[in-house]
């Protein structure tokens, strides 16, 4: 596959010692979606702001389609589309005028830009809406625009920073659709933003975890999953005894852990196989099982893994806080 977005050691400093990116290194490759997971504060939204040429690295260097995000600017920017994770369209113009106001911006020829406006219009579902102020438009309908509007330029990479944020369930599925139709009738690379678990297992080729400005894993969802080490069997026993040793002698457990109480967490492979086995052993041993669970990883459990903490949201500036109420309250309207 060709790599179109390349970073290495890419770092921003704030004021000389805020550390928001930390050296980070990864690449992405043509017609794949790369998401950013981590928590609010994590560096997701600086990183954007760098491979998009609105900040500047501290350090490090990073590419798109192999020009320079610092000296080649410009032509990033011809061949990229950007949505933020804040609402950008006027309120006082139409869905339509919005579309052709970034045509304008992009300098893309006026009888180009109004059949393109029209066909994306379509494409998310607000040809009917056209004319409507968007000052009357839900918060799904913002942020339909707001996509539209970033595929104005027809762009080889779309930029997506929480492109969910402070939507719906349903709405949010909406989304999830328009992004997969991109990738698969366009081709079209994306790289998004999100602090949704779920969002980035539905919708990402490959995930990179970042926490405190650090990748700490980069994988497939289901690589990063595989790579705990299998299934976890929950037992609690009704005796009060230690049966860690039990456990342990039986083929493919891998680990298990004794819990409050006599409760056992138990990892395994192929936990469909293994459970019956852990089952039969200790009822031969005279045990008495009053709860069994048993789950796959999930992305959680990753972050878990890796980062030592549960996923957590850290504390933020004044600024970021007033510009995610922001976009909340719009995507409420």
């Amino acid at each position: 596959m060709e790599e179109v977005i390349r970073a290495e050691n890419l770092t921003k400093v704030f004021n000389k010692n805020i550390v928001a990116v930390d050296h980070i290194n990864f690449s992405v490759y043509e017609g794949e979606i790369f998401g950013f997971l981590g928590p609010n504060g994590a560096g997701k939204t600086t990183t954007i702001n760098m491979l998009t040429t609105v900040l500047k690295p501290t350090e490090g260097t990073a590419s798109i389609l192999g020009f320079d995000i610092v000296k080649q600017a410009n032509e990033v920017r011809k061949v990229i589309g950007v949505v933020h994770q804040e609402y950008t369209a006027d309120e006082d113009l139409t869905g339509y005028e919005n579309i052709m106001l970034c045509a304008d911006l992009y300098g893309i020829p006026r009888d180009i830009a109004k059949k393109r406006a029209l066909e994306l219009l379509e494409l998310v579902n607000l040809i009917e809406f056209k004319d409507k102020h968007v000052e009357t438009y839900s918060g799904g309908m913002r942020r339909r625009l707001e996509l539209a509007c970033g595929l104005i330029n027809r762009p080889k990479i779309l930029f997506l920073d929480e492109p969910t944020l402070g939507l719906d369930v349903q709405t949010r599925a909406a989304i999830w659709e328009y992004i997969r139709r991109l990738k698969e009738e366009y081709n079209m690379t994306i790289f998004m933003t999100t602090h949704y678990l779920e969002e980035a297992d539905a919708l990402c080729d490959r995930i990179a975890i970042i926490d405190h400005g650090k990748i700490v894993a980069i994988g497939s969802p289901n690589e990063l999953k595989n790579s705990l080490g299998g299934d976890i069997i929950t037992i609690t026993i009704k005796e009060n005894v230690d049966v860690t040793n039990i456990i342990y002698g039986i083929e493919k457990v891998k680990d298990v852990k004794k819990e409050n109480g006599n409760t056992y967490k138990i990892r395994v492979e192929f936990g469909e196989t293994i459970t019956p086995i852990i089952i039969d052993t200790l009822r031969q041993k005279g045990y008495t099982i009053v709860r069994l669970l048993l789950s796959k990883p999930t992305l959680n459990e990753v972050y878990l893994e890796y980062t030592g903490k549960a996923f957590r949201d850290v504390e933020e500036s004044r600024e970021s806080i007033i510009k995610q109420r922001i976009t909340l309250r719009r995507a409420r309207k």
